[in-house]
């Protein structure tokens, strides 16, 4: 190969995008899937004239302790928090919370007293919400107290993200009735807050946090109930274990419930069970407790699938919907 026939074809290999061979042989149509994993199609990815998205993290939270409860207040709960420890020399002595939501949907607060409120619903887009979480929190730690919303308006570019700091523990989630906890100890002299907070209340879901199992959390949405359970498992070995119960009846919580179906969130999965109204969360604890115990023996199970087994699996998997 000559000179002038090499440097194209470096060129060529450092704008394909992952997955796409440079010399052309395998071209994607721009309403395929990006073969770089974003999920996007090609057309709005690698194949978009403005050039492609940020770097996709399928499971942004894998590798904290508290990834699951992190999932349900950042997808599923509506008011909850819950403290978290940095890391020693990330900024010692300082206080966070983490909260579902904080008001007017801000990405953090540096509050009056130095502490810093992060928030977790705030979708930024820039492809790893780990750290893009991480990006928003640095930015509130090296404020001012007293400096108010703190925002993330660029990517961040190469960065820390969440698992480089904070320490490694699972979340003590508190949840709430509403969002009581904004106003509890602050001034609010025009009223924005209460305003704001009177909106959010009215959206919020009465939910409770099972204490038998981590990152279970059952919800009363007003004709019905829900349990909707962040699951750390693999997808694939989980929906055989779901199936191998599901197929077996042993997937019953209470009288007239039944898993309904699953969310995808963040790379896990979310089973999500239909509820009698009036269930309530308290009867559910010693059901949730031995499904997960059921759980990990179907888990362990290498033995291919029955028939029927298969089948639960394929209705299963039908009833996927993923969220992020």
């Amino acid at each position: 190969m000559g000179k002038k026939s090499r440097v194209k074809a470096r060129t060529a290999a450092a704008h394909a995008p992952t997955g796409v061979p440079a010399d052309g042989t395998a071209e994607v149509g721009p309403r395929q899937p990006c073969p770089c994993g974003s999920g996007r199609r090609y057309k709005a990815c690698h194949g978009s004239a403005a050039g492609p998205v940020p770097t996709y993290v399928a499971r942004p939270f894998a590798g904290l302790a508290g990834e699951c409860d992190l999932i349900a207040m950042r997808e599923i709960v509506a008011a909850a928090t819950a403290p978290l420890t940095l890391k020693d020399g990330v900024a010692d002595g300082r206080s966070v919370q983490l909260c579902s939501l904080l008001p007017m949907a801000a990405p953090a607060l540096a509050r009056d007293d130095g502490s810093v409120w992060l928030g977790l619903q705030v979708q930024h887009g820039f492809g790893d919400p780990s750290r893009d979480l991480a990006a928003v929190l640095l930015k509130a730690l090296e404020a001012e107290p007293g400096a108010g919303v703190i925002g993330l308006t660029d990517d961040p570019g190469a960065g820390p993200r969440l698992q480089d700091l904070v320490t490694d523990a699972p979340l003590e989630v508190t949840v709430h009735d509403g969002f009581g906890y904004w106003v509890a100890d602050v001034d609010d002299p025009d009223g924005s807050v209460a305003a704001s907070l009177e909106s959010a209340n009215a959206a919020a879901h009465p939910s409770v946090r099972l204490d038998s199992v981590e990152a279970a959390y059952w919800t009363d949405v007003g004709t019905r109930e829900h349990l909707r359970w962040v699951l750390p498992y693999d997808e694939e070995p989980l929906l055989d274990a779901l199936a191998r119960l599901h197929a077996a009846g042993r997937d019953v919580l209470a009288e007239g419930s039944r898993l309904v179906g699953m969310f995808r969130a963040h790379g896990v999965l979310v089973p999500v069970w239909d509820l009698p109204s009036g269930t309530g969360a308290a009867v559910l604890e010693e059901p949730v407790a031995r499904l997960h115990r059921d759980l990990e023996e179907a888990l362990a199970d290498a033995s291919p699938l029955t028939p029927d087994e298969r089948a639960a699996r394929n209705g299963l998997a039908n009833r996927q919907l993923t969220l992020r």
